[in-house]
């Protein structure tokens, strides 16, 4: 069984699919692995690292493909690279099946075997490949840094002989697995932190970090039963606003993460709320791809409303791509076991499996 991987369009995504470390544990499993030349080199991974480890090296993208029985990626291949793809390949990654639907039905049409790993079930087997928390863990923690290193001020508090600085109020809205890290994160560089989010379960998971949970009075749990958020009834928004634009008056900082899958990121801070926040605050929205959380955030670039920064990314992973690439290539390695037979030594897209019934797009 062979395994290839080509490089990303390097505009967009600096992340890889196969680290050595991953292409030994394939090996080790009785996988050859081709991937192209300079695969790794922009992470400090050479040719060498690979060769080592009995990796074979190609020039031409289109012979990586070729010969390929699984492919992994980390987003969809471009129109060229998808035309050199042949019958009953599968093909592994994040492939946004909502944005990307005409493509992958005509994958589906040419017998190719679709797998989008970030329609993985919640459930505990599941674990180990989810890349949507290893990844958003990542995002998190770097949202933090990249708005506090845009922030003029100190953020812990400091007693002097001068005075005192007060420490930075910081609000997650959202609190998966990305705004858990956030509020983790924030918190060990003494912020006091404020969190929102649809999900009552989270109020728990909040309070443990040392976060102070927002509740809506009289709500209601918007979780879906495999552990999403779901969309708010009107009732529920106006409430969640009201509380919001009491609480952004005294915020400094504002980390977005709230998204819903498959539909646009819910409008959370209006531009009424930001009107009212203090000059030289920061909003942080990682939901910028998907519309983002605040009226005013544009994709990539630093938007400035009456002194308030609004920060938004294509990806912020890019700025952590070592560490992104390690958790990603170690997901997508526990996927690709739990599809392999050990014994035949073959695939097995077993439908009854409920990890790979939930991920094949057909």
């Amino acid at each position: 069984m062979k395994i290839a991987s080509v490089l990303e369009n390097q505009k967009i995504e600096k992340r890889i699919s196969i680290t050595p470390e991953i292409a030994k544990k394939y090996i080790a499993l009785g996988f050859e692995i081709s991937i192209i030349e300079k695969y790794g080199e922009h992470l400090g991974f050479k040719d060498s690292d690979y060769k080592e480890l009995g990796v074979e090296i190609f020039t031409n993208k289109a012979e990586v493909l070729n010969s390929a029985d699984i492919i992994v990626q980390l987003g969809l291949l471009s129109d060229e690279n998808l035309s050199n793809l042949k019958e009953n390949q599968i093909l592994v990654g994040v492939f946004n099946p909502y944005v990307n639907k005409n493509k992958i039905e005509n994958l589906a049409n040419k017998s190719i075997n679709v797998f989008s790993l970030e329609m993985l079930p919640r459930i505990t087997r599941a674990q180990s490949m989810d890349i949507l928390s290893s990844q958003a863990n990542l995002a998190g923690y770097k949202a933090v840094i990249e708005s506090f290193a845009n922030f003029e001020k100190a953020i812990p508090m400091m007693m002097t002989a001068a005075g005192t600085i007060p420490a930075a109020k910081v609000l997650v809205v959202g609190a998966g697995v990305a705004g858990l890290q956030a509020i983790a994160t924030a918190k060990r560089m003494g912020a006091i932190v404020f969190a929102t989010d649809v999900r009552m379960a989270s109020k728990e998971q909040v309070e443990s970090l040392g976060g102070k949970f927002l509740t809506v009075e009289g709500s209601e749990n918007l979780e879906t039963d495999g552990g999403y958020a779901k969309e708010a009834s009107e009732e529920f928004k106006k409430k969640q606003e009201d509380l919001l634009a009491e609480t952004l008056k005294k915020i400094d900082i504002v980390i977005c993460t709230a998204l819903i899958p498959g539909k646009k990121a819910p409008l959370v801070i209006k531009g009424s709320m930001i009107n009212n926040m203090q000059s030289g605050s920061i909003i942080y929205d990682l939901a910028a791809i998907q519309g983002g959380n605040s009226e005013f955030t544009e994709v990539d670039k630093i938007v400035i409303k009456n002194g308030i920064k609004i920060m938004g990314e294509t990806n912020i992973l890019n700025k952590l791509p070592v560490s992104a690439s390690n958790l990603y290539s170690k997901n997508v390695f526990n996927f690709v076991s739990n599809l392999y037979d050990k014994e035949n030594k073959k695939i097995n897209i077993n439908l009854e499996d409920e990890i790979i019934k939930k991920t094949l797009i057909k």
